[in-house]
């Protein structure tokens, strides 16, 4: 039986992947989410309900569009499938029911921001709110399985320490070196993760996303390939070193107040 319902909520994660795609191409062009048929974006033709199977659909065409041959991007698949694992992942380490659903949600919302921002260099302000929102509502959900922060003055706190943290990069970088380091999209992301694990979690975010944003930008300016006035994208790295911290939370937690 386990292995039916771990099924059922892995195809789920998927078919909500297959809607993250959509909002991930649609959001940043302002394009409305809720109506309108799925398309190719190279052909703009209409895609037919067995082509748009999560994951299926994807391996049985071969990653092309039936009609215009052209080759679908990988990202399709991988948000697909990182989506049904994180469902199922997170169905089989929690058992409380608002748990389930509200991380179910969260995961969603961040794997939207991960490639929207990877891809646009934007985020979204809706989804940054979504963010804040949630972050907000799990200090009133009961029996909340996990080690994110569940006292409303704690969030609150940790939300301002966020944004700040950000804005202050921004400034300092913008006062030195006259141009643009980060965008504000940053600065809310942030503030949605202080709101969820409380200031504690700041610093360690902050220095681990740092670091592998160094590991990803490090050997293109060695082989030249970037400069230093090369736009990188910093919500990924973000949500990278939050994964971490919510994989080890207790243990950082009672690291951070010893």
């Amino acid at each position: 039986m386990i292995f039916f319902y771990s099924f059922l909520i892995f195809s789920l994660g998927a078919c909500l992947g297959s809607f993250a795609n959509v909002c991930i191409y649609r959001l940043p062009k302002n394009k409305q989410i809720v109506s309108g048929r799925s398309f190719c974006p190279k052909c703009k033709k209409k895609i037919n309900w067995y082509d748009n199977l999560p994951l299926i659909s994807f391996i049985i065409l071969n990653s092309k569009c039936r009609n215009c041959k052209r080759v679908i991007s990988s990202r399709y698949f991988i948000v697909e499938l990182i989506t049904g694992i994180s469902f199922l992942l997170i169905y089989l380490n929690f058992k409380n029911p608002y748990t389930i659903i509200f991380l179910s949600i969260l995961s969603l919302i961040l794997i939207m921001i991960f490639f929207i921002d990877l891809e646009n260099f934007i985020i979204p302000d809706s989804l940054n709110f979504i963010v804040m929102g949630l972050a907000l509502l799990k200090n009133f959900l009961p029996n909340f399985d996990t080690s994110l922060i569940h006292e409303i003055n704690q969030s609150i706190i940790g939300g301002m320490v966020g944004y700040l943290s950000i804005w202050l990069i921004i400034y300092l970088y913008k006062t030195f070196k006259k141009i643009d380091g980060m965008g504000f999209g940053d600065a809310k992301l942030m503030a949605g993760i202080g709101l969820l694990f409380g200031w504690q979690s700041i610093p360690f975010i902050l220095f681990v996303s740092s670091i592998l944003g160094l590991i990803f930008v490090v050997p293109s300016l060695i082989k030249k390939q970037k400069t230093m006035r090369t736009e990188i994208p910093f919500g990924p790295f973000i949500i990278a070193a939050c994964l971490i911290y919510f994989a080890q939370g207790d243990l950082l937690y009672s690291l951070i107040l010893v």
